[in-house]
């Protein structure tokens, strides 16, 4: 699934190539994917601008100068492709498949754009993404924002108000609550074990019995982790590209995350995959002590 990072750098992309641009037209190969009847669709979409592109944890607004938004959640498959004939390159981010860089539309095609001579398609194998045309000033009320914790990435977050977001999960696996978008949002499986095995925590350590000295080394690598990701345009290194048209490369930079049996670059011990909340987790054991 798309995590913050991914979702980030869509964001980013479009931030630049979006702007300014009319939408003109749209096909619906798949019409539940667009929640918005063809009313609202003539009235507050076609013929208006897009004035920015802003990211809610892991969910989208594409403001548009009518008043309204386009509120985008990827889900687990979901993508955003621009393809601009004026363009050589092609900006598309989200769930690595071939759609990203193969001919569209395709079978996964859901919605199409048309953005004077481009192209936004909305690609989604699963079906499970959506996207809702909203007056901008609901969109941030939606029942999936209004759920979120803070942003792993908020620039007004400091590591004490970090620490106390966890306070409620006490008796939690650290891992469970990092992934618990409800403490903070936008955190996903690979970026807490690269986290975790920054800080030198195990995976499976109770909330409860973190001191605040651990808490602050989280907040710190949780931060380092998801930058160094956006920076490589995402942790996809498989048919993902960036606004320019580059691969995601963070998953060559990680240093615990689908590394199973190879030596942890801290203290050479092999690295580890266990289940933690659910999930396969990667974790340095001799760095990463258990806590009994």
């Amino acid at each position: 699934m798309p995590e913050l990072p991914e979702v980030e750098t869509v964001r980013r992309g479009l931030s630049a190539l979006l702007p300014g641009r009319i939408f003109v037209g749209l096909d619906r190969p798949w019409p539940a994917s667009l929640q918005a009847d063809q009313v609202m669709i003539d009235r507050f979409l076609l013929g208006h601008a897009t004035v920015a592109v802003r990211r809610l944890g892991k969910g989208l607004l594409i403001d548009l100068d009518s008043g309204w938004s386009l509120v985008v959640h990827l889900k687990m498959t979901g993508q955003l492709v621009l393809v601009d004939p004026q363009k050589p390159e092609r900006f598309g981010a989200g769930h690595p498949s071939d759609s990203l860089v193969d001919n569209l539309p395709d079978r996964s095609t859901r919605v199409v754009f048309h953005i004077g001579d481009a192209r936004l398609y909305f690609n989604d194998q699963r079906k499970f993404g959506w996207i809702k045309l909203l007056p901008t000033a609901e969109a941030e009320k939606l029942p999936f924002f209004l759920g979120l914790g803070p942003d792993a990435l908020a620039l007004e977050l400091t590591a004490k108000e970090f620490a106390a977001l966890f306070q409620r999960r006490s008796g939690s696996p650290i891992k469970a609550a990092l992934l618990d978008q409800t403490v903070i949002a936008g955190v996903g499986n690979i970026y807490a074990d690269e986290a975790l095995w920054g800080a030198a925590i195990h995976p499976a350590t109770r909330v409860g019995r973190l001191e605040p000295g651990e808490f602050d080394r989280l907040f710190t690598e949780l931060r380092k982790v998801l930058h160094l990701s956006i920076e490589q345009g995402g942790s996809t290194n498989r048919n993902y590209v960036d606004a320019e048209g580059k691969r995601g490369a963070y998953l060559d930079f990680a240093v615990v995350y689908n590394r199973k049996g190879k030596p942890c670059p801290r203290c050479s011990a092999p690295i580890e995959k266990i289940r933690v909340a659910g999930r396969g987790t990667h974790y340095c054991s001799t760095c990463q002590k258990e806590r009994i």
